[in-house]
């Protein structure tokens, strides 16, 4: 990942403007001003897809995030889906990094195929990171499913690990340093998984890897490079937020 290109002028909507496509109407918000019955909301939609979810952990996991984008459907207004951010900052080899690191995310089976999640997200973090003109900028996430680690080679054009080359040390040098900074004590370098302490597994029904999905590539490699992926072990991955590392459908999350 060496592109350094510059941000071109953005003639996009401001990331914190609301997005409505198809059956969902979302925005990005900061976590201080969430309710609480949207935390409520929010809680129990992770339930329903995740084993072992607490209302303590979930509030913990939240107090720490930044912003959330949040879905709601058109019709009702109920919460249908989310995804929480931060930032993490560094400094490798003298260059400032800042990382901007996916935490809970979940959308309501009914809703999947709905584009207004990756819309969103593309949206703030792009238009985030051209503000930030000296540092480089990174998606780090973590990913104890198939469906979100498909995310990086649907969007990005170079992300890591991947099946297509081996991980630069460069590269493996800042994951590792990013993963230990967010995880101290459960991040495993030697094998890029993090072991978190209260786990919270996704359930067998949306976990389970079907034979046919590992004809594709991907999916394969994400099997097989986290074993444990269905007693809630994640995968580190990292990829950089510039304008060149957009694939053709990334570019059109972007509006370009």
């Amino acid at each position: 990942m060496s592109s350094t290109s510059a941000f071109p002028p953005s003639k996009s909507p401001r990331s914190d403007e609301p997005l409505t496509t198809g059956r969902l109407r979302g925005q990005v918000q900061p976590v201080a001003s969430l309710t609480p019955d949207e935390r409520a909301q929010m809680v129990a939609l992770l339930a329903t897809y995740f084993d072992d979810v607490t209302q303590p952990n979930f509030e913990a996991d939240l107090a720490e995030k930044e912003a959330v984008i949040l879905l709601a459907d058109r019709e009702r207004g109920q919460i249908r889906g989310f995804s929480t951010l931060m930032r993490l900052h560094s400094t490798i080899a003298g260059q400032p990094i800042v990382a901007f690191f996916s935490g809970d995310t979940i959308i309501d089976r009914a809703y999947w195929g709905e584009t207004v999640l990756p819309r969103l997200w593309a949206r703030h973090v792009f238009g985030e990171a051209a503000l930030l003109h000296k540092a480089r900028v990174y998606w780090f996430l973590i990913s104890s499913g198939y469906k979100t680690y498909r995310f990086l080679p649907l969007f990005f054009r170079e992300f890591y690990p991947t099946f297509e080359r081996p991980t630069p040390p460069e590269i493996k040098h800042l994951l590792d340093s990013l993963a230990l900074l967010k995880f101290p004590t459960g991040y495993e370098p030697v094998r890029g998984i993090v072991r978190l302490a209260n786990a919270a597994p996704l359930r067998p029904d949306v976990a389970n890897i079907e034979a046919r999905r590992l004809r594709d590539p991907h999916i394969a490699f994400f099997a097989a490079t986290n074993p444990g992926h269905a007693q809630g072990d994640e995968l580190a991955c990292l990829t950089e937020i510039v304008p060149t590392n957009l694939t053709a459908a990334g570019r059109r999350m972007l509006g370009k």
